[in-house]
């Protein structure tokens, strides 16, 4: 029986989208070209074609560096026609990283834009099983529709986790898991002229997990280069941004700075967050800036994406939760006997047809995470009767001190609630002992200051013993990953420890 084309990540992402509305505007790049769904996808139909003549076959691995987001929709979307599995490759890694990443990823051939030339020439002679090198801006070909080479449960990409001890990972994503991840804003408010915004961070897994799900969805996807706070404050008038997706230190960032007084906003309907906790005064800010925008949590990983969801500032889902498991997928907390429990303290398992296949070339690190339909990474949380998700964090950023364990966003959310605090990082010292003290940074909003004393001493006021920092540092700006979304990635909390914890003795 013939294999359905709708099982095809890139045909059912785009090519349905171009039969079912061909002239809507499908993408808009970087404010000076935009494409309808009709050329969007003849475009991809080059690509895939001009791939097909180079010999990139079904199957075949194709390292992909890019960081120009036109062509990372274009190319990844093309090689998902191909059935081409795409190793998506993190542009701001190291030379070392890359080179030892892409010769453990069984890649034979390498596709990159123009921005990433100078890394490919350092790493290029030491890649001998990779034989074939294509720069992205000479793919064109004809526009027909390419035979299409995967399917369902073939592999679709390699996405890279973030790799904070060793070498990153390689996440199997399947045409059917990515498929399942794309359903994500058919579960959230939208209308015909919704618009989503993002940046350059759609590389990896940022691409099914939300720029894939915009076109899904029949939206028009507005990509830009910069998604910081100052561009931001450009694009979503000017484009009319409905729905974004971001992490509360972006918030942090963008309402931190007096830059967005003035700004028209009032386009943004949903925001989207994740990646780390979000505290109630994050939310007021948000919201007193931007009443009429819907904020959701939401929570998943690398290895089971956007699993739950809820809209926490209309009371339907409690502040510091991450909402419900999605339309399809499951969630449950496992004491440490891998007993299901309620309202106790475990370890998070997350299942649906969203989930990855297995970690690349690790069968026993797999098998570590993944226990029958469930993935089991290593969080911590709790779980409602009725099924609302808190997590808590990661087992390695809780601080035990006095014999009780707490997780850092509690201490940063006091911290954060005090005045004049932009952003609180908090950390045991030292790392993994069996009795910690606690190190909190602080940074200031525009136009304060802050005395660490007089916080220590709010702080002494609203917090429990166990939780009280032992010294607070007053710095101009916390440690942040560097992921291309424009404004601060997630907080790392580990570079605090070793800027910092020495102030500890």
């Amino acid at each position: 029986m013939a294999r359905s084309p709708y099982g095809n990540y890139g045909h059912a992402i785009l090519t349905a989208g171009a039969q079912r509305t061909p002239d809507r505007v499908a993408l808009t790049y970087c404010g000076e070209q935009s494409f309808t769904y009709d050329e969007l996808n003849q475009n991809v139909n080059r690509r895939a074609n001009a791939l097909l003549a180079a010999g990139i076959t079904p199957g075949r691995r194709v390292a992909a560096l890019l960081n120009e987001t036109l062509l990372v929709a274009e190319v990844y979307l093309a090689q998902a026609k191909i059935g081409a599995v795409t190793a998506a490759l993190n542009p701001y890694w190291p030379a070392e990283t890359l080179r030892d990443v892409v010769a453990a990823s069984g890649c034979t051939a390498f596709i990159y834009d123009a921005t990433v030339e100078q890394v490919v020439e350092q790493i290029k002679g030491s890649l001998p099983d990779v034989t074939t090198w294509l720069d992205a801006r000479e793919l064109t070909a004809g526009p027909e529709e390419p035979p299409l080479g995967g399917w369902y449960d073939d592999p679709l990409a390699l996405y890279y986790t973030s790799g904070t001890t060793g070498l990153p990972k390689a996440v199997v994503h399947t045409h059917a898991s990515s498929l399942a991840t794309a359903q994500i804003w058919l579960d959230v408010p939208r209308g015909p002229d919704s618009v989503f915004g993002t940046g350059a961070i759609i590389w990896g897994i940022g691409f099914p997990a939300i720029a894939g799900p915009a076109l899904y969805a029949g939206m028009r996807l507005v990509l830009e280069q910069d998604w910081g706070p100052a561009n931001f404050l450009r694009v979503v008038p000017r484009q009319r941004v409905t729905h974004v997706s971001q992490i509360p230190s972006f918030y942090a960032a963008l309402l931190g700075s007096p830059e967005h007084e003035g700004v028209d906003l009032s386009s943004i309907q949903v925001i989207m967050l994740g990646g780390e906790p979000l505290t109630a005064t994050m939310l007021d800010r948000i919201k007193a800036r931007l009443p009429q925008a819907g904020v959701y949590s939401y929570y998943g990983q690398t290895e089971a994406p956007y699993t739950c969801m809820g809209r926490v500032d209309d009371g339907s889902t409690p502040l510091g939760s991450s909402g419900r498991a999605r339309t399809g997928n499951a969630v449950r907390i496992t004491d440490p006997r891998g007993n299901r429990v309620i309202g106790e303290v475990g370890e998070i398992n997350l299942a649906g047809p969203h989930r990855m296949a297995g970690y690349d070339g690790l069968p026993d690190k797999t098998a570590e995470v993944l226990r029958g339909e469930w993935y089991v990474g290593g969080d911590l949380g709790t779980l409602s009767a009725d099924g609302v998700l808190r997590v808590l964090g990661r087992r390695e950023d809780s601080i035990l001190k006095t014999g009780v364990w707490t997780q850092p966003a509690t201490i940063e959310e006091a911290a954060a609630a005090l005045d004049g605090v932009a952003e609180a990082g908090a950390v045991g010292v030292p790392e993994g002992a069996a009795d910690q003290r606690i190190l909190l940074a602080v940074v200031p909003r525009a136009g304060h200051t802050l005395d660490a004393s007089k916080l220590a001493l709010a702080l002494a006021d609203t917090l429990p013993a166990h939780q009280r920092p032992d010294h607070i540092v007053v710095a101009d700006e916390l440690p942040h990953a560097q992921d291309a979304s424009g404004g601060p990635g997630k907080l790392l909390r580990r570079e605090i420890r070793e800027q910092h914890g020495h102030l500890l003795g």
